[in-house]
């Protein structure tokens, strides 16, 4: 059974911000562990010699731990005033 909001999703609610985030973190993890093992899988058996996998693999991992950083400890999910 998949998980269910106990309320009516608002993206101004804190705590639907946070899961929210963490998510779509969760979407990207997957999107670049898919990507990058697939790349790798078929240089390594079709002896491509892609000179820019590693590049491409550690440029993503870069912006992967910036969005870890920032979800995980940058971002402020207090409540926003009315204000």
């Amino acid at each position: 059974m998949p998980p269910r909001w106990p309320r009516e999703p608002d993206r101004n609610d804190p705590e639907y911000r946070r899961i929210d985030d963490r998510m779509n973190f969760a979407v990207h993890v997957g999107l670049f562990s898919a990507f990058n093992s697939g790349m790798w899988f078929v240089d390594i058996l079709q002896k491509a010699n892609w000179n820019w996998a590693g590049s491409v693999t550690g440029i993503w991992a870069i912006l992967l731990g910036l969005h870890a950083l920032y979800i995980f400890q940058l971002a402020n999910y207090s409540p926003k005033s009315n204000g």
